[in-house]
């Protein structure tokens, strides 16, 4: 069990290990929303959701990890909360 997983911050996404579990772009950034869901950060498989570098490709950078890192968690908490 984890409570987390914070692998890395880069200019490329390290979503290899992603790959062909959850959907992704040309380029390897995951996709969020894709079915345009109320969690703003939610890939294409209910409860997992994805912040940071793997989802941007212009910012890529530490502030814009921090900043969709906190948006994840509060969907996943949104989200838990509709589970019960």
């Amino acid at each position: 069990p984890t409570d987390g997983l914070f692998i890395a911050i880069g200019h490329n996404p390290n979503t290899e290990m992603f790959k062909g579990h959850l959907s992704m772009d040309n380029e390897g950034y995951l996709e969020v929303n894709p079915n345009k869901t109320e969690y703003a950060t939610q890939c294409d498989k209910a409860g997992i959701f994805a912040a940071g570098d793997v989802i941007d490709k212009v910012y890529r950078q530490a502030i814009t990890s921090a900043g969709t890192g906190c948006m994840a968690a509060l969907d996943a908490e949104k989200y838990l909360e509709s589970l019960s």
